[in-house]
């Protein structure tokens, strides 16, 4: 959906605030330029040597009590419009995030972090800053423009008046031969702020690899070029945005030079009143107010135009994965048929004419060399990329038919990369379903042979594990991802060589408790370690996407292939590790 159409559904959803809050306004600016004609009123009592002083002190009272009521009348109508502003900046930023959430794995392979933080931050806020300070100031302009010149053409000087308004088409026409140039480099001040984003993240996320190899002088020198970027992006913009303020003062300066000049003759020939001429000086200022705004208003309505037309970018991203809508899926009996898989924007297969049968209740073991495609098949069988229709198969339905939700919800993943969130252990096990009792929290940290460590911790599974899991050690942030998708109890359990930091004896423990839990759900294991995968009920090799082997290991090692070499190799290695600790 586009970000106009959007904020169409904003303006519609909070229609009753934004006319209670322009009516308002109106009522605010009427009252308020009142003043002048009161001030006027009073002057020329006072210089006339008119009016009682009760009537002056009425008028003066008047005057007071316009001002009071205008100020009030003020604060109201900025409640309603100027905090909408802050309204629409969480329901765009609710409506990006949510959509982000729609989008395929691919997509995020192809944008980098620091561009859509960018965007959820500093795209947003241009948006909120027209829905606050650019549509007031300009509703407020025009209605006090209007309004001055009314009361200055209808009961002081016409002449006066066109004076007055002599500069409005000169900073018209200025501002509109500025405006594009404005919204073009306040996109390039954007793309230097995503740039500078994505350095800070990608230096706190890997800290630890630029201090040891001693880069830090280095990664400052390169944020050292991107701040220097974004200072002359930020610079030209500001530039052509500063122009628009001193033109429009300056014209206005001469304007009303003029009115000074031309009204004082104007009071001294009797053709307009003393009062008056106070009055048309008080309408002037009211004037010059929002027109030297202007300025600030188009470069405000520039930016949000350029962050719109960055978000649409975003916005107009679909998901090439098509929700299926069957939902009654039991048991999962796992076939693939001739399954070949090529990469978006790749040209090689790296998963070639793989046939396989995975029983519901079995177990699979997968190993390969690295580059193999054993990550692959784990990623389609979740459907993170898309799949031709007639190739997985979950009790003999199209996986392409399924429901996202369901199959998901079916098949708890523990991916390589470990990834936990910043915040306690206990919240990164129950990440699936908040709420879960804490007996089912530690019977799965005891199942995945994490429950001793945390128990070590002072907080116990109160414990903050940090940004990405970074205050454990890679065992201890592979045994709590086991545990988050043990908690899930899922249909299938895909294990993405899950193990691979842990010691021989604690990989037994885990195993052991899984061979229980896998008894009675699917078990897919993917391991580089013989190991690990022993003991399933079938074992597939990997090799340049195809499957080379498979077997049981009693089978494949009776074929002395592939399996046979690196079971043999891996074994003389432990060996060798052994002897060297003895």
């Amino acid at each position: 959906m586009e970000v106009r159409k959007l904020l169409l559904n904003f303006i519609k959803e909070r229609i009753l605030s934004y006319i209670a809050g322009i009516l308002l306004l109106i009522v605010a600016s009427v009252i308020s330029l009142r003043i002048p004609k009161v001030l006027g009123r009073v002057t020329d009592m006072l210089n006339k040597g008119q009016g009682t002083v009760r009537e002056i002190r009425f008028q003066l009272i008047l005057m007071i009590l316009l001002a009071v009521l205008g100020f009030v009348l003020r604060f109201c109508w900025r409640y309603f419009l100027v905090g909408n502003c802050r309204h629409v900046e969480s329901y765009l930023r609710r409506k990006l995030f949510a959509h982000l959430q729609t989008l395929p794995v691919n997509f995020y392979n192809n944008h980098r972090t620091g561009d859509l933080v960018a965007y959820a931050i500093n795209d947003i806020n241009a948006i909120r800053r027209v829905f606050g300070f650019g549509f007031t100031a300009l509703i407020e302009g025009v209605l006090i423009n209007t309004v001055s010149v009314y009361y200055m053409a209808r009961t002081i000087e016409p002449v006066l008046t066109l004076m007055a308004l002599g500069p409005v088409p000169v900073v018209i026409l200025v501002t509109i031969l500025l405006r594009k140039t404005i919204r073009n480099r306040f996109e390039k001040v954007q793309k230097a702020f995503a740039m500078i984003s994505e350095r800070v993240q990608e230096n706190i996320m890997g800290i630890r690899v630029v201090k040891a190899f001693a880069q830090e002088y280095h990664e400052m020198e390169k944020l050292d070029r991107l701040s220097r970027n974004s200072v002359k992006a930020n610079m030209r913009m500001t530039m052509v945005s500063s122009a628009l303020g001193p033109v429009t003062e300056v014209c206005f300066s001469i304007s009303f030079l003029c009115f000074i000049i031309y009204g004082s003759k104007m009071v001294a020939t009797g053709r307009i009143s003393l009062g008056d001429y106070i009055a048309f000086n008080s309408y002037m200022a009211a004037i010059m107010k929002p027109v030297i705004n202007i300025s600030k208003i188009v470069e405000t309505w520039q930016r949000g135009a350029a962050s719109a037309k960055r978000l649409n970018e975003i916005f107009s991203e679909k998901s090439d994965i098509v929700d299926g809508e069957e939902s009654n899926i039991k048991d999962f009996d796992i076939e693939i048929r001739n399954l070949t898989f090529t990469y978006p924007q790749t040209d090689t297969p790296v998963l070639k004419d793989i046939n396989l049968k995975i029983p519901a209740g079995t177990t699979l073991g997968i190993v390969g060399k690295t580059g193999s495609g054993k990550t692959t098949l784990a990623n389609l069988l979740l459907r993170l990329y898309p799949i031709p229709d007639g190739h997985i198969f979950i009790n003999n339905v199209d996986i392409n038919q399924i429901s996202l939700e369901t199959l998901r919800e079916n098949i708890g993943f523990v991916p390589q990369d470990n990834f936990l969130f910043s915040t306690t252990i206990k919240n990164n096990i129950e990440f699936y379903q908040e709420g879960i009792g804490d007996d089912e929290i530690i019977e799965a940290a005891k199942m995945s042979g994490v429950y001793d460590d945390i128990l070590e911790f002072p907080d116990g599974f109160d414990t903050v594990v940090g940004e990405r899991g970074i205050t454990l050690s890679g065992g201890q942030r592979q045994r709590v991802t086991i545990a988050r998708a043990l908690v899930k109890n899922p249909s299938v359990l895909i294990l993405d060589d899950s193990l691979s930091a842990v010691d021989a004896e604690t990989e037994k423990e885990i195993l052991s408790n899984l061979k229980n839990v896998l008894k009675r759900r699917t078990g897919i294991i993917i391991s580089h370690r013989v190991s690990t995968v022993m003991n399933a009920d079938k074992i597939i090799y990997l090799e340049d996407g195809r499957i080379v082997e498979e077997g049981s290991h009693e089978e494949l090692m009776r074929l002395r292939g592939a399996y046979y070499r690196l079971y043999v190799s891996q074994t003389e290695e432990s060996d060798e590790s052994a002897g060297a600790e003895k």
